[in-house]
């Protein structure tokens, strides 16, 4: 990798974790959307994997250990069916052609935060076991394929009207275990080797860097504020994936 490439790798890095200071996700999004501007698809989805664990662990104990176990036996069961199957979809990275769930999360997370910025909310806002098991399953399986499983998380927590700081809390804990089994997943299905692995451990140094700034911003913002700035981000993040499966 030349030196330039590096430095905009580093730069992705930056931005990544000002944006989840922020908002508290789409990490993963902007480093696949940023890194595969120039690095292979294989190459950005190892450079995500040990910043977003390690980013994701940081927000997950913000407010303390007993709090984020209060939210992970809260949100046990999408976590079991989510994890379940992000191990299992990561071994068909080579099999499935990614850009059609590219285009299917693109869609849906486009439309759906669309429809909130229009001030559109769901006439349900209570979760149940059967939205915890849907939901938990498109996560886990778009987040074994693409890295990316933030979206439909996001989605159902906004949709249930999540208090900010319980909702980051719960995104750092979701997708911190999720990132640690990617990483898994990952290792073994070669994604992530003794090739690529220095260079996702280098990104963590701007994305930790960039979280830090973040946070000084997300403390200043309100609940109406931060549904807002997550909806835009997600509409963002949608259209990019769209582009991304209908383009390449």
């Amino acid at each position: 990798m030349t030196l330039d490439l590096l430095a905009l790798a580093l730069l992705v890095g930056l931005l990544s974790g000002f944006v989840k200071g922020v908002i508290g996700f789409a990490m993963p999004m902007i480093f696949i959307s940023g890194l595969s501007n120039f690095l292979s698809p294989e190459l950005a989805l190892a450079g995500l994997i040990v910043p977003t664990l390690i980013t994701n662990g940081l927000q997950a104990l913000r407010q303390g250990g007993r709090a984020a176990w209060a939210s992970l036996v809260h949100f046990k069961l999408f976590l079991v069916v989510g994890g379940a199957f992000l191990v299992l979809s990561a071994q068909l990275v080579s099999v499935i052609p990614v850009h059609y769930l590219y285009l299917a999360i693109g869609v849906s997370v486009a439309a759906f935060s669309g429809l909130q910025l229009t001030g559109w909310r769901p006439n349900t806002t209570k979760r149940s076991p059967k939205t915890d098991v849907v939901v938990g399953t498109i996560a886990g399986f778009s987040g074994g394929m693409s890295g990316i499983w933030g979206p439909p998380t996001v989605l159902y927590l906004n949709a249930i009207n999540t208090p900010k700081q319980e909702q980051l809390r719960v995104q750092g804990i979701v997708f911190g275990l999720g990132a640690v089994l990617l990483m898994a997943a990952h290792l073994q299905s070669g994604v992530l080797s003794k090739e690529t692995l220095p260079f996702s451990a280098l990104l963590v140094l701007p994305a930790v860097a960039g979280m830090w700034l973040g946070f000084q911003v997300q403390g200043r913002i309100d609940q109406n504020t931060f549904r807002n700035l997550t909806s835009c981000v997600l509409l963002i993040a949608g259209l990019n994936l769209i582009r991304r499966a209908l383009l390449g």
